[in-house]
Parts: C-alpha cells; sequence; structure tokens
C-alpha cells in the first residue's frame, strides 16, 4: 500500500478533487499554506494499493496540464507499513 501526498495551488483544488472522485479514488483534502509569500495551497491524501499509483499521478497530469514550464503538482509516494481503520 502507498500514501499518496499531493500538494497543489488552491484553484487547482476542485478540478482535481473531482477528478480523483470520477476515477473512483478517496482523498482527504488539507487545507495548509507554504511556497512564494506562504500562498494558499491543499494537500491531499491518498491511500490506494501499489498498482494504483500509476493512475492516481496519471488523473493529476490529466486534471492540471502544464502551463508552459509552470509545475502544478507535488506529488510524493510513500510506503505504507501498517494501514487501520478504527
Amino acid at each position: 500500500m502507498k500514501m499518496i501526498i499531493v500538494i497543489i495551488k488552491d484553484q487547482d483544488a476542485d478540478p482535481l478533487t473531482q477528478a480523483f472522485t470520477a476515477a473512483g479514488f478517496r482523498v482527504t483534502r488539507v487545507a495548509s499554506t507554504g511556497g512564494f509569500l506562504r500562498s494558499g495551497v491543499v494537500t491531499m491524501l491518498l491511500g490506494v494499493e501499489d498498482g494504483q499509483v500509476d493512475a492516481v499521478i496519471e488523473t493529476v497530469r490529466k486534471a492540471l496540464p502544464k502551463k508552459g514550464d509552470e509545475k502544478r503538482a507535488t506529488v510524493f509516494v510513500v510506503p505504507v507499513s501498517h494501514f487501520e481503520q478504527v
């Protein structure tokens, strides 16, 4: 299992959330600040099976196409050694 952390600008949060849910992924959104001048960003958390990682990253690419050289998202993929819902 993997935890995918996606950090994006505020204005990209709604389209990406809709793209994730349309693709069948469950996502948790957390408002945060960071980057240049402490601008508003959103951190999205997704817990997925190993085989779904590429599909999540492809969903990000399709929902947030590049604008020139501007990067639209930062994506971290972290291994999960234990997962439990209580």
